[in-house]
């Protein structure tokens, strides 16, 4: 029964620009993935490469976090993988998608990076916390792009 899910899903976006050149940027986030992941994100607790590195198109990964107390574990898809451009990787044991959009605002001083979080089902016993769902979504998603955007202009 707690398997059941529905077609509706939640999503979070959060826009932001990072005081750094577009390849500072996509660098930090696609390059060396495996180091800042859990830098931007410190609910990582595991982070495996499963395929022959380097992190690209097709890699997949198995991540292993604590969120709000919970450890879930899950294996991702690298489907897109866009120097300079977008990166997006897409749950393989779990329903959902997480892309980094990157535009140069200012071509070697600004970028604007775009980070959107989607849970693409939810099950049906979450249906009636679709709302709060939502917003711990969409919140999730702005302090993403606020912890990428105090590492990266750190360093």
């Amino acid at each position: 029964m707690f398997g059941l899910t529905s077609k509706r899903g939640a999503s979070g976006t959060g826009r932001i620009v990072i005081n750094q050149p577009l390849v500072n940027v996509f660098n930090f986030i696609a390059v060396d993935f495996f180091d800042n992941y859990p830098k931007w994100s410190p609910e990582i607790q595991e982070l495996e490469l499963l395929s022959a590195p380097p992190l690209q198109l097709n890699s997949l990964v198995r991540q292993v976090r604590i969120d709000n107390g919970q450890r879930s574990e899950s294996t991702f898809k690298i489907t897109t993988y866009k120097v300079g451009e977008q990166l997006v990787f897409e749950g393989v044991s779990n329903a959902y998608r997480c892309s980094y959009d990157f535009a140069s605002t200012t071509p070697t001083i600004n970028t604007q990076i775009t980070f959107t979080f989607e849970l693409l089902k939810l099950k049906l016993f979450m249906l009636p916390f679709e709302k709060l769902i939502n917003i711990a979504v969409q919140e999730g998603a702005k302090r993403t792009t606020r912890n990428l955007k105090n590492l990266i202009e750190l360093s």
